[in-house]
């Protein structure tokens, strides 16, 4: 089986996982063009560039918006003081970008109140911001002037140092980033992972902040970036075209975080949301290894999160991130085969999604097209139950089997192609004998065969659709038995 695995030693970030996919694909030259055709209009370039961490050469992708670099800021022991006032310092290399803890925030309007958050960067000499700061170290007041499309507003803040800002902001709805997910000139698969990337980082962040998606906003900058590395994270995967996708437990660093909502602890509250039923930990390391976005990703794409299996690897690829630390910064993946298991244990074992609801008021017609939506889409099976509902009326139990990852896009294809309004989940661990297709001869033409084995026993099946081709292909005048009979095995 064609396997990614995905080792986070060192937490993982979107553009380090996308750099580390890169270098296992065999289509470098077309990924780089198609992205960056696709993201020229928001003044997007992306770039590959080489990178040594401890000695291991890896990839950087380079993230640029009008030129510019979105980055992390990591708050180092030594800047908390006694009286807990953080002073945030940026380390001398510059450090990776971050896309989760800075591209989403929530704004509430009205007519009292306009909540806005801005992120600042500090060294020796200078106050380093997204925009344009003067100092005047006596002055007691901190004004800031935005301009809004809507709205223009003044604070004014007790502090030590006077800030005037001239500047505008664009913030983007989740609604908008959707919109612009699906006009991106990709497979509707890649943006139908993209959207649910987004779902999640939305989910997780509409509950920190106790709000609702439609309430929840991206920074223009930060949310482009992360709408890079999150399409170029699919593209890649889609081109690679891995079975499964497994992964290690994810390090997420220690300490604090600096972004736009001030400073967090490590795991941003975010990530640690994302991460829920994910294994991770925390070590000595400062920093935040682990950023929403990163997490978001693995969330959805991977399979299992386990030690790495028995594997044939072929490929190996790294993707690095501009922190130093004492062990190389960088995302491991290895692509190659599974090793075949013993026909004494399970050879693969995993968990899938059933996702359900109760239907009265749909015609036979309708229910069967969206059975037919459904299994188009992905889904491992469906099935309908005729059940008996309230009120006495007869109904139809509809339920679909499918991956985890492909929760967010069948949940939309039920509530789109049915009169629901819910559905149930309900997760399944299940057991299954690892399979593969032979192609044998037989008197009437070839014919694939179904071989499966583990847990002690090996079955093998001739496929259905190529027997009945065969019949068919005869007037129907040899029977189904009768082409089996002659498969030479």
């Amino acid at each position: 089986m064609k396997t990614l695995y995905i080792e986070c030693n060192m937490g993982v970030a979107g553009d380090m996982l996308m750099g580390a996919l890169y270098e296992l694909c065999d289509q470098k030259e077309n990924f780089l063009s198609d992205m960056n055709q696709a993201f020229a209009p928001y003044g997007v370039t992306l770039s590959v560039e080489p990178a040594v961490k401890c000695g291991i050469s890896g990839t950087h992708m380079r993230v640029a918006v009008h030129g510019e670099e979105e980055h992390s800021h990591d708050v180092l022991p030594e800047h908390i003081h006694e009286d807990g006032h953080m002073t945030i310092h940026a380390q001398e290399e510059s450090p990776t970008h971050d896309h989760g803890t800075q591209c989403c925030h929530e704004h509430v309007h009205d007519e009292d109140t306009l909540m806005h958050s801005h992120e600042h960067t500090h060294d020796e000499d200078t106050l380093m911001h997204s925009h344009e700061h003067t100092h005047d170290e006596d002055s007691l007041m901190h004004v800031h002037d935005h301009i809004h499309d809507e709205n223009e507003h003044t604070h004014t803040h007790d502090n030590n140092s006077h800030h005037e800002h001239h500047h505008t902001h664009a913030h983007t709805s989740y609604t908008q980033i959707l919109e612009q997910i699906h006009t991106l000139p990709f497979p509707s698969s890649v943006k139908d992972s993209v959207a649910a990337v987004y779902r999640l980082i939305g989910e997780a962040e509409s509950k920190v902040h106790h709000s609702t998606l439609d309430q929840i906003h991206f920074h223009e900058v930060g949310s482009i970036d992360a709408l890079v590395d999150v399409t170029g994270c699919a593209y890649l995967l889609s081109l690679l075209e891995p079975e499964t996708i497994l992964c290690s437990p994810v390090h997420v660093g220690n300490g604090f975080v600096h972004c736009a909502h001030g400073t967090l602890p490590v795991p941003a509250p975010a990530t640690a949301e994302l991460l829920k039923g994910i294994p991770f930990y925390s070590r000595n390391i400062q920093g935040e290894l682990c950023t929403p976005t990163g997490a978001a990703v693995l969330k959805h794409f991977v399979t299992s999160f386990e030690a790495m299996p028995p594997m044939n690897v072929t490929e190996i690829g790294y993707g690095m991130g501009t922190k130093d630390f004492a062990a190389a910064n960088c995302v491991r993946v290895f692509l190659g085969e599974s090793s075949p298991g013993s026909n004494t244990a399970p050879s693969f074992d995993d968990s899938v999604l059933s996702i359900s609801c109760n239907l009265d008021d749909m015609t036979g017609e309708a229910v069967g097209f969206a059975t037919e939506l459904l299994l188009q889409a992905g889904a491992l099976d469906v099935y309908t139950i005729p059940i008996q509902m309230k009120k006495n009326r007869p109904g139809i139990l509809l339920t679909c089997i499918c991956e985890p990852k492909d929760r967010e896009r069948l949940t939309s294809l039920f509530f789109l192609h049915t009169t629901t309004r819910g559905v149930r989940y309900q997760m399944f661990d299940r057991a299954k004998l690892t399979s593969e297709i032979e192609t044998c001869h037989s008197a009437y033409g070839d014919i694939r065969i179904k071989k499966s084995c583990g847990y002690g026993v090996e079955k093998e099946k001739a496929e259905f659709e190529d027997l009945k081709a065969i019949s068919a292909g005869h007037n129907y005048e040899v029977s189904l038995d009768q082409i089996r009979d002659t498969i030479v095995r």
